[in-house]
């Protein structure tokens, strides 16, 4: 046990701290959605009926599809799209899918590689992109799970108002969707341009994510 949890410590860190932070957020948006309801004379509901609802769907939905989106571009992205000096960045002279050689795949599989490194054709060119495409898939059906749960809880906001409901159509063409998945797209990209830039000339000893602190500003693609 000790041995998987030295092995596993990174992910299980941090599938905790965001169950943590799941449970604190449907504890405080019960108190929320309770107080908003008292004030305008509706009934407490209790927490089991309020995470299965729409309202903390759509809320989770709607960051979970963002981060997702801000993965599934950075993996994309950097294949072709380089930064001098950022740890972020392969080199830059390694633009693009780089050869079988580079890749370890084909003929040039070590005798370690993955199973499917050492195919040929279709295997080989959906493993190759595996993960990528198991992002976008989980952002798509993360956004899907926005919309839905969204326009249940647009619709029930204006069925309280006495007006029409909107279809799920509807709902895509409408402000509330589009504002609640642009405010987390911004933020998104904004922190991977920050993570980018920033990783170029500071550092933080010890970190993958960081370039070894004696190392030069203008050097691509070395980690601590």
């Amino acid at each position: 046990m000790k041995r998987f949890l030295r092995d596993n410590g990174l992910t299980l860190f941090f599938l905790l701290i965001m169950l943590l932070a799941l449970a604190g957020q449907a504890v405080s948006g019960l108190l929320d959605y309770n107080d908003r309801a008292a004030s305008q004379g509706g009934h407490p509901v209790t927490l089991w009926r309020y995470v299965t609802g729409s309202q903390f769907a759509v809320d989770v939905a709607e960051n979970w599809q963002s981060e997702y989106l801000q993965f599934f571009l950075f993996i994309i992205v950097t294949v072709w799209l380089v930064q001098r000096g950022s740890p972020e960045s392969k080199a830059l002279d390694k633009q693009g899918t780089e050869s079988d050689a580079d890749q370890l795949i084909g003929i040039h599989a070590r005798e370690d590689s993955p199973g499917p490194a050492k195919k040929e054709g279709f295997p080989l060119w959906l493993y190759g992109r595996s993960l990528g495409l198991t992002m976008g898939v989980i952002f798509l059906l993360s956004w899907f799970a926005q919309s839905v749960a969204g326009r249940a809880a647009f619709n029930a906001e204006r069925l309280a108002d006495h007006r029409d409901t909107l279809t799920w159509t509807g709902y895509l063409a409408s402000a509330d969707f589009w504002n609640r998945t642009l405010q987390n797209w911004q933020s998104e990209f904004l922190a991977v341009a920050s993570m980018a830039v920033l990783s170029i000339y500071l550092r933080q000893r010890g970190s993958p994510e960081s370039k070894p602190v004696g190392i030069p500003h203008h050097t691509t693609n070395v980690e601590g």
